[in-house]
């Protein structure tokens, strides 16, 4: 089954698919419960675009049917026209679409499909889609619910991997978000800090903080970002690097406790904390820092959960040949 996994990753990888006789393909379910066999001869890809599109091609070259969803601004999308089924969602835009799970588990239950892959983005690291697909009896192509929860968490994701031995960033992680408290923590840690909300992504909420006297204004306001823009207001607190490399190991793991790492990319070219290219291998890497780096994902990956069936992503900064879990 790992095996089986492992092979359509690198499918998902590869630009250039051509066609070969159809084979069915067996895949782990994302719940807790000792693994079952189960064969999937159908899957719903619950996303659009090149994601959805490359997805659709790498089943079809194991003899697995696909279904498509789709907004009615992507009616004629070609994701739609690849796929064998498709099933309307909503209107375009996001959460009346790509982001209502109760439709698109709908969608997979009225056409038959047994399972569902997300892709990346919208539903991809929503731990109640995950678990609202175990409940339906649906395979969620992913991490189960609580790997995904654990890593959404920053807060959490830093105490796992500290307890993997993995090196962290200086900082303040913990529960307690009292202001005063929050401020001498960052005395502590010395100054310059980022803030960062516990919960999502993409750079908002983050606060680079230079002095103390800057120090609660900049809590405040990341405090209302992240509460608009996630939900959660909590916060954490790390040591500013001012001068970082960002580089991501990518790693992949099966029921049975077996976890390897795809080797590393670098991200370090970024705007506004978000990534605008990555490269891969990372240039610049030797080969000891490289085998380090592997070692230190696949201990924290088999520490988070014996599940990973899809791929999930440790960040990792080093500076002065020194590396940390961001």
């Amino acid at each position: 089954m790992a095996s089986r996994l492992l092979r359509l990753h690198h499918h998902l990888r590869r630009r250039r698919h051509h066609c070969t006789s159809p084979v069915p393909c067996r895949l782990l379910s994302s719940s807790d419960e000792p693994p079952r066999s189960q064969t999937v001869e159908k899957v719903l890809v619950a996303n659009r675009g090149e994601i959805a599109c490359r997805v659709m091609r790498t089943a079809r070259r194991l003899g697995i049917a696909t279904v498509a969803v789709y907004s009615d601004a992507d009616r004629a999308a070609l994701h739609v026209r690849a796929a064998d089924e498709a099933v309307r969602l909503g209107p375009p835009p996001a959460r009346e679409s790509y982001l209502n799970a109760d439709a698109i588990v709908d969608a997979a239950l009225r056409t038959g499909a047994k399972a569902i892959h997300p892709g990346y983005g919208f539903l991809s690291e929503s731990a109640d889609f995950a678990q609202l697909c175990e409940a339906e009896g649906l395979t969620f192509i992913g991490p189960p619910p609580s790997a995904i929860r654990d890593m959404g968490d920053k807060s959490a994701s830093k105490r796992i991997m500290g307890a993997a031995g993995v090196p962290l960033v200086p900082g303040y992680h913990g529960a307690d978000q009292d202001i005063e408290l929050l401020k001498l923590e960052a005395d502590k840690i010395g100054y310059p800090v980022l803030i960062k909300p516990t919960h999502g992504g993409g750079g908002k909420g983050m606060r680079i903080v230079q002095g103390p006297d800057d120090f609660v204004d900049s809590v405040r306001s990341a405090q209302r970002e992240a509460a608009a823009s996630f939900g959660i207001d909590t916060l954490l607190i790390e040591k500013y690097i001012t001068q970082p490399r960002h580089i991501e190991v990518q790693v992949f793991g099966d029921k049975h406790g077996n976890a390897i790492h795809l080797y590393e990319r670098d991200c370090s070219l970024q705007r506004r904390h978000q990534k605008i290219i990555e490269e891969a291998p990372a240039p610049n890497v030797t080969t000891e820092f490289r085998t380090h780096i592997g070692e230190a994902a696949v201990s924290a990956a088999k520490l988070v959960t014996t599940v990973l069936e899809q791929w999930s992503l440790l960040w990792i900064l080093f500076q002065e040949n020194s590396i940390s879990w961001r």
